[in-house]
Parts: C-alpha cells; structure tokens; sequence
C-alpha cells in the first residue's frame, strides 16, 4: 500500500473508530458485536450513496478497543485539560469520542507523530463541527500529549 493509499485507510479509520465509539456510549453495543458490524455493513462501504473510504481494519480495530479498554484513564485525562467547570460529560457526545480515540492514539500508538494524530482529529472534528470546536479539539489534545508524549 502507498503511503498516501495508507494515510487515507488511516484516516477513514479514524471518522469510523468516532463513530463506533459514539455508538457504543449512546446505544451500549457490545464490543465485538460494534467491530463485527463495522466491518461487515460500513468500513468500505457505500451506505445511502455515500462511499467509505477503505479504513484500515487493524488499526480501527486497534483505536476502538483500546479507547474502550482505557477509557476510565482516558476520560481522567481529557478531565484534567478542560477549562475550569467543565466535565467530559458536558461535552457533545461526538466531541466525547474525538477526544477519547484522539487520546488513545496519544497514550498508545508511539508509531504515530504526535502532529500527525492531533491534525487526524482536528479533521474529524471538521466532519461534524465547526473552526471553533475544531480549535477545542487541537488544544486539549495538544495538552494531552504534553502530558503522555
């Protein structure tokens, strides 16, 4: 696979591991039923005209298991970088999730740039939200990886 081929499995893996993380907070899906899903109906799939971009299985696999697996130290970490007053639990559930797979690949994926896994989500964040929440994104993970890096 090319190197831009890989860079944009990667990053279709990324929008997919937000959405399989939102998923299993608003609905519960167990883990190997969300994967299970994922990889059958939506990873490289065109669902309602729209086509997905062939993710790389491994590594959605690798984000969204380990988000899950770590998320009470996740979430702990997203806590201490937000503004004074806030909690992950006042965030827009999909801006929860942004944060959370955007730190698991912090804390985690050392094979990964630092720059290059917090532009990944500050892109992510682009698909669902505006500059602003973008620029929110940017900042708490840039802390994030001040911390863990």
């Amino acid at each position: 696979m090319s190197k831009a081929a890989r860079s944009t499995a990667r990053s279709a893996a990324r929008l997919a591991a937000v959405q399989a993380l939102y998923q299993h907070q608003m609905e519960g899906t167990p883990q190997a039923r969300l994967l299970d899903e994922f990889h059958q109906h939506r990873l490289g799939r065109e669902i309602e005209d729209v086509h997905y971009a062939d993710a790389e299985v491994a590594f959605f696999d690798d984000v969204v298991i380990g988000a899950i697996a770590r998320m009470e130290e996740i979430d702990a970490l997203i806590a201490s970088k937000l503004a004074e007053g806030w909690t992950l639990a006042r965030l827009d559930k999909t801006m929860a999730q942004i944060l959370r797979a955007g730190t698991y690949e912090l804390l985690a994926r050392a094979d990964v740039p630092t720059g290059a896994a917090i532009s990944e989500y500050v892109d992510v964040a682009h698909a669902f939200f505006d500059e602003r929440e973008a620029k929110f994104v940017n900042g708490v993970l840039d802390a994030v990886a001040k911390q863990v890096r």
